[in-house]
């Protein structure tokens, strides 16, 4: 399988859809969804964004499948590739 490592793809990553702009996401599978698409807006397959993001595809899937334990440095090195960032915000009392 050909690795795609061209320019055009990683700038593919780096732009995330407009409904990606700001997602709200409660658990590793909401995380998941949004991983996957992302990677599919950006036309690519798991092989490949994994390969541009620096993990395994087996760690893509997991994350795209939503698996709980997985290692929240590799889940950040996804989420930059892919121009993703997270928000940390306290709760209100009603949430």
């Amino acid at each position: 399988m050909k690795k795609a490592t061209n320019i055009t793809e990683r700038e593919q990553m780096k732009t995330p859809a407009p409904e990606l702009h700001q997602a709200l996401a409660r658990d590793p599978a909401e995380i998941g969804k949004i991983v996957r698409q992302a990677r599919k807006d950006a036309g690519l397959r798991q092989a490949q964004a994994a390969a541009l993001c620096g993990v395994g595809t087996r760690f893509l899937s997991d994350l795209e499948n939503g698996k709980p334990t997985l290692h929240l440095g590799k889940v950040l090195k996804v989420l930059h590739g892919f121009g993703l960032r997270v928000s940390i915000q306290r709760k209100g009392f009603a949430e």
